[in-house]
């Protein structure tokens, strides 16, 4: 009989543009079962967005001004749920954006960013949209990595990042990370539901 490590660790090191995977049995409202990209990472802490937990909310009837181009919004956390943020995929085309990893970009100048919309309509697959974010403070991601609720990663492509049509995004992104983690991607939710 085969045995299997099923130890919710790598040896993957948390940077700016990590993903991070959450435990599989991690019971939390905003964090269960989710995949976080790590928009901020230091001394101080770290800062990312939830890519997989969408809202039921029409960015253009949040605001009226903002073009209707359809675009999908994850709630990016718990943290300041008040405001919009936005990671694209359009460089320096949008001033004031932090790179942060293969070609994917954090924030900007909002205001430029809606007259690209409105000029070029086909660039609204470039961005994603966040209400809210999510923060840890001094030491609190390692520790947390360290007890195993997160599982960090850094070979997600820019195109799995960025596409919010995958809906499975939490199992595609553990699945990419070999033999004994696509086992631990088909765990039931509650382990008595075996």
């Amino acid at each position: 009989m085969e045995s299997f490590d099923l130890n919710f660790k790598n040896n993957e090191k948390v940077k700016k543009g990590s993903l991070l995977i959450s435990d599989p049995f991690l019971a939390d409202r905003y964090f269960g079962r989710s995949v976080v990209l790590i928009c901020g990472y230091g001394k101080e802490g770290a800062f990312g967005f939830v890519l997989n937990h969408y809202l039921d909310v029409d960015l253009h009837k949040l605001d009226e001004q903002f073009p209707d181009i359809q675009a999908r919004i994850s709630l990016g956390g718990p943290v300041d749920k008040e405001h919009l943020f936005f990671i694209h995929t359009l460089g320096n085309r949008i001033d004031g954006s932090t790179s942060l990893y293969n070609g994917i970009f954090y924030g900007g100048d909002f205001e430029q960013l809606n007259r690209l919309f409105e000029t070029e309509p086909n660039t609204s697959g470039k961005v994603r949209f966040f209400i809210g974010y999510s923060g840890w403070s001094e030491g609190q991601l390692e520790q947390e990595i360290k007890e195993s609720s997160w599982l960090p990663v850094n070979n997600i492509t820019t195109e799995i990042i960025m596409d919010t049509k995958i809906d499975k995004l939490w199992e595609t992104c553990l699945e990419k990370q070999g033999k004994r983690f696509k086992i631990i991607s088909k765990f039931p939710r509650n382990p008595e539901d075996n």
